[in-house]
């Protein structure tokens, strides 16, 4: 679907599910007006500005990256079935760019990846490679009711 933004010695590798309809249509990682993955990078001071989804590659001037579990298809959550998550490919990306942290964007990437649903927010105990491993609350609008920006704070603060 949409090509990672992934180098070496990133400080933070953000990675979803799947694209969604909207970005896919957009070609564009977090599209959907609703998701609010570029308003929260600014507000926790990872970016000085609001980045607009189209210009998404703008994340390397931050030391940011991006990247999905799901590079052969896009929708929603509910659509994707488990063969979809690609989490050897995410293993090997992560090793070969070795940024400081991988964060999931939400549990359900995390539950594919570590193949099990008991993960809580934060820091796992996890590593892959030299890297660590953060779980944060879904940026995504259908996600609302579990949202708290806290823990995207907390992320922050770890690479400072």
């Amino acid at each position: 679907m949409l090509p990672d933004v992934m180098k070496n010695d990133l400080k933070i590798v953000f990675c979803g599910t799947a694209v969604g309809n909207k970005s896919a249509a957009n070609n564009a990682y977090y599209a959907n007006p609703g998701n609010k993955f570029w308003t929260v990078l600014n507000q926790i001071e990872l970016t000085p500005l609001k980045i607009n989804p189209h210009e998404y590659k703008l994340l390397f001037e931050y030391g940011l990256g991006i990247t999905d579990l799901v590079k052969s298809k896009h929708g929603v959550d509910n659509v994707l079935n488990s063969s979809d998550f690609d989490c050897d490919g995410l293993t090997q990306r992560i090793i070969h760019y070795s940024p400081k942290v991988l964060c999931f964007n939400g549990k359900k990437a995390a539950q594919e990846y570590f193949r099990r649903k008991d993960i809580i927010y934060g820091f796992q105990n996890e590593v892959i490679g030299r890297t660590k491993i953060f779980v944060a609350p879904s940026t995504s609008g259908s996600a609302n009711r579990f949202w708290n920006i806290n823990y995207w704070f907390e992320l922050a603060k770890s690479i400072r």
